[in-house]
């Protein structure tokens, strides 16, 4: 099952999760998952709320409830770019359940290279020294849904953005995972895409826009809420209007980090 098929979410708020294993790069329990329903079946990832590691910034036991509040601003807005995440009861408890992408190999859409390897057309976004101290690079492809996931990160405040959370899908499409520290009502938006800072939002991620706020302003609000704080949706109102009003990807914070560590 792809994230577009339908069926999909109803999959994974009502089928049979049965747990095979175990994400050990993940800062939270990350567990991987078959999921049946009516002879229907898929993989997903399941993270349960018990297992969310606490933070200093973002209040104990929401990260699960942020997976699904990212995914339904980007189905809001027409981005497209979250696998279906829901929120229901678990092996462990209640946690977020999100449809697992099958990627494509050696397709990378974010890399660190060498300097005289950066391939034609992507984006430099830093240059540092890789772990055997030779100049590096990192890039990221000039890709048009690579530019919505900006867009996207921007609007959401996302914290965590890391190289290994934008997947290529073998079917051809691009989707981000892991937004668990996003939607906080401060500035705290840490990527990898920043290729694009300062250059005009293009024309389909300003539609995505107004198709966002017109929701804010109706059921979305009203969804939202039952993961978020009033203060939180009203900040996302706020980002809204400001990247409309703007018409610009931003530009980095002084005030906090701007590319999350590691990168990947």
């Amino acid at each position: 099952m792809r994230p577009g098929d339908e069926g999909a979410l109803d999959l994974l708020l009502r089928g049979r999760i049965e747990v095979e294993g175990r994400l050990v790069d993940a800062s939270n329990a990350t567990l991987f998952c078959a999921i049946g329903l009516d002879g229907v079946s898929a993989q997903c990832v399941y993270k349960p709320v018990r297992g969310e590691r606490p933070l200093w910034d973002f209040p104990d036991g929401t990260l699960a409830g942020r997976e699904v509040a990212a995914y339904l601003v980007s189905e809001a807005a027409g981005f497209g770019l979250v696998p279906p995440t829901v929120l229901r009861p678990g092996p462990f408890g209640p946690g977020m359940v999100q449809l697992w992408v099958e990627t494509r190999e050696d397709d990378d859409l974010v890399d660190i290279v060498p300097v005289d390897r950066v391939p034609p057309g992507w984006r430099s976004v830093l240059r540092a020294h890789d772990r055997f101290g030779d100049p590096a690079v990192l890039v990221h492809a000039d890709h048009p849904q690579v530019r919505l996931m900006a867009a996207f990160d921007a609007v959401v405040n996302n914290a965590d953005r890391k190289g290994g959370h934008v997947l290529h899908a073998t079917g051809g499409g691009v989707y981000g995972v892991d937004h668990g520290i996003c939607l906080h009502a401060d500035d705290k938006l840490r990527t990898v895409l920043w290729g694009w800072l300062g250059e005009r939002l293009p024309q389909d991620a300003v539609e995505a826009l107004r198709r966002l706020r017109s929701g804010l302003d109706g059921a979305l609000g009203g969804q939202l809420h039952e993961h978020l704080t009033r203060a939180e949706v009203r900040a996302l109102a706020e980002r809204v209007d400001k990247l409309l009003a703007a018409g610009v990807f931003p530009e980095p914070s002084a005030k906090w980090p701007s590319i999350p560590w590691p990168a990947f």
